[in-house]
């Protein structure tokens, strides 16, 4: 018999998503002390905006102090004003949706389509074609009233959106596309950057994402006008570079020195970063393919996703357990896992905001659960994630 408190009873220590700390980030964030420029104002603020464009392809590239800030004055720049409505998936972290209510705006919950669980394309278009008036250049809803702006798809967990079909849609009816790449840095669409597909795009750098800078985020965009747009409204809007004058309301959204010397070392490994999470996923899916009842993160042939949070979505009634249950089991053994978002049109934050068709959110929400996904998950580590997601099931 095995002793007891042996190895396998010892709890693991698995995070769900750790930032990846191995490169010049020490070195950089060193010169930011000892050169005394620690706040919004400095050299690596100015390099981390320069390279982060460079890496994307983009012509722009505003730092700010999160990603929300970036979606909230990505909004702005954009022309979405107060009443008007925008097109957000149901099935996402809550930031883009309190970002239109920022603005004065009511966001639209649409429906994800259930193969790789982002914003569907086709449901968004059977809104606006049945559900929307195009008249005198505007596109209005007909049960509200309010004008439709802008759609907002969120590349959610590091697969892209298959944006294609609502940028057609943006352009016959002049909607601004917002991109919320905030969970997919990395990710390409049909072989184009993701950040790189509509108007402007939005990424974050919280602790858990690919490139972390603690807290922090990045606007980018191809217009000049929005981009200077953007920088002026993160810096308190100050319109005399001497005296302080104000002629609009700002915010304070700069990103400080220290955060972008953090960027600016995280994204000389991206690619290395990138690599790792696709090394993990690959693992997951030839292990946990062959559990019955867990279905695998997918990857449109179309997509390269980053795969930020590796999910599997679980079945009940073939696993044998709920997704709750497996997420109880995984942290009794020390494993970091967690579901994914309360779909947005459930959410008490935002009752009395309209929602279309939300069919499949509900359904990917129930059984779907994002599994290890740290760049420095070990191979015993994340076999120790397997064995636990492993035994419950039965072989197919």
């Amino acid at each position: 018999m095995r002793p007891e408190n042996g190895p396998e009873d010892r709890p693991l220590n698995v995070p769900l998503c750790a930032p990846e700390i191995r490169g010049r980030e020490w070195e950089y964030v060193k010169e930011c002390l000892d050169g005394g420029w620690v706040s919004s104002v400095g050299a690596f603020v100015d390099r981390f905006e320069r390279e982060f464009a460079a890496h994307l392809g983009v012509a722009h590239a505003v730092a700010t102090a999160s990603g929300t800030a970036a979606l909230h004055v990505a909004l702005l720049v954009a022309g979405v004003r107060p009443e008007d409505e925008v097109l957000v998936p149901a099935l996402t972290f809550i930031a883009p949706a309190n970002a239109v209510r920022y603005v004065g705006a009511w966001p639209v919950f649409m429906d994800v389509e259930p193969r790789y669980w982002q914003m569907d394309p086709e449901k968004v278009a059977d809104f606006v074609e049945r559900q929307c008036r195009w008249s005198d250049g505007r596109l209005t809803n007909r049960e509200t009233g309010r004008v439709v702006r802008a759609l907002l798809p969120v590349h959610v967990l590091g697969h892209p959106v298959d944006i294609d079909p609502l940028l057609a849609l943006a352009q016959k009816y002049g909607l601004a596309l917002i991109e919320d790449a905030t969970e997919s840095l990395g990710a390409r669409y049909k072989g184009r950057s993701v950040g790189h597909l509509g108007n402007v795009a939005c990424f974050s750098f919280n602790g858990n994402k690919l490139l972390t800078t603690g807290s922090g985020g990045m606007l980018v965009t191809d217009d000049e006008t929005w981009a200077g747009r953007a920088k002026y409204l993160t810096t308190q809007a100050k319109d005399d570079p001497t005296e302080y004058v104000h002629n609009a309301i700002g915010f304070n959204y700069r990103l400080t020195n220290v955060q972008a010397a953090l960027g600016c070392a995280q994204l000389e490994q991206v690619a290395a970063f990138l690599a790792a999470k696709r090394r993990i996923a690959e693992a997951y899916s030839v292990a946990l393919g062959e559990v019955s009842g867990l279905e695998p993160m997918p990857e449109a042939l179309w997509a390269r996703s980053a795969f930020w949070l590796y999910t599997v979505l679980v079945d009940e009634g073939l696993y044998g357990l709920d997704s709750r249950v497996l997420l109880r089991r995984l942290a009794e053994k020390g494993v970091q896992a967690r579901p994914l978002w309360q779909p947005l049109h459930r959410s008490r934050a935002h009752a009395g905001c309209p929602s279309y068709r939300v069919e499949v959110a509900d359904r990917i929400h129930r059984q779907a659960l994002s599994l290890p996904s740290s760049v420095g998950l070990t191979p015993v580590q994340q076999q120790a994630v397997i064995d636990v997601c492993r035994r419950p099931g039965r072989s197919r």
